[in-house]
């Protein structure tokens, strides 16, 4: 059977160089997007608007997250912002998760469910994972937050997991390939003995909550999808202080909550990102 073609180009029209370079590296036997992984400027436009409200929600978590507070009041805080700004939070219901946010402390890698009795204490580390949808477009991005004054291998922990975000976003290049970043992560995580979650990974974004390609982090050169100006994705590394395996919490009656194997602490930063001629351009803080 022969391979299906994933670019095509309009019936009756001579290819555009840039058809071309898609179709020369798709002849080459490499993985390429298909016309819809590209968005178009009004869908860019909107994709940046849900952004916005995106930063605007992890801002207004900044503004009041504190040592006694529970994770419940952090999930009132983005309905409270979506609602006054027209959007709606993407989390919510989405496969059966009950919340509108992910909210995951110390050893919950991801997918942490707001609760009443999660109460933030004095060196707690959580991250706080929101996608909003504007008229009928996504952003996602997360954010770590330090609670009070942390251990020395907590801070170090988030600062690399951040470090490791920012090494992937300067290794996503127009004409690469997605496999560029994970190689960039994987070898500054290397340093700090650090595992990288293998099980989940970033994705495309914008039209759906998730899209092609999947973005790992802990992979190599030249691998994965090409990376063409107009794909929006996130880069999501989530960073382990120990063994990069993990599990799901027996425990949580919906089955999304994360959690390292070892019960070690576990750091992710996250951004939506919009592939340019230059590189990428970030979406949501």
């Amino acid at each position: 059977m022969a391979k299906k073609r994933r670019w095509h180009c309009h019936p009756g029209q001579e290819p555009t160089e840039f058809d071309k370079k898609i179709m020369y590296w798709e002849s080459k036997g490499k993985l390429v997007p298909t016309p819809d992984l590209i968005k178009t400027p009004e869908q860019i436009e909107g994709i940046r608007r849900a952004g916005v409200i995106n930063t605007g929600v992890l801002d207004a978590v900044a503004a009041e997250i504190h040592a006694g507070m529970n994770t419940l009041e952090i999930d009132k805080i983005c309905r409270s912002y979506c609602e006054e700004h027209d959007a709606i939070p993407a989390c919510l219901n989405y496969e059966g998760f009950p919340m509108s946010v992910c909210t995951s402390i110390n050893e919950v890698v991801c997918h942490g469910i707001p609760k009443e009795e999660d109460v933030l204490e004095e060196g707690d580390i959580i991250n706080v994972d929101f996608t909003t949808i504007k008229d009928g477009y996504y952003a996602d991005a997360s954010r770590m937050f330090i609670i009070g004054k942390t251990t020395p291998e907590k801070e170090q922990l988030v600062r690399v997991a951040k470090e490791c975000l920012e090494i992937g976003m300067e290794a996503a290049k127009p004409w690469g390939f997605v496999g560029d970043i994970g190689h960039a992560i994987k070898k500054h995580c290397k340093k700090y003995g650090y595992g990288i979650v293998k099980d989940l990974a970033g994705h495309g974004v914008g039209l759906k909550f998730h899209e092609e390609p999947e973005v790992d982090h802990d992979s190599y050169r030249g691998t994965g999808m090409l990376l063409v100006p107009g794909m929006v994705f996130t880069i999501e590394p989530m960073i382990n202080m120990g063994t990069w395996r993990v599990f799901i919490d027996a425990d949580d009656p919906y089955g999304w909550e994360v959690i390292t194997e070892d019960e070690k602490p576990s750091a992710q930063w996250e951004h939506t990102l919009l592939m340019t001629e230059h590189g990428v351009e970030v979406l949501t803080y």
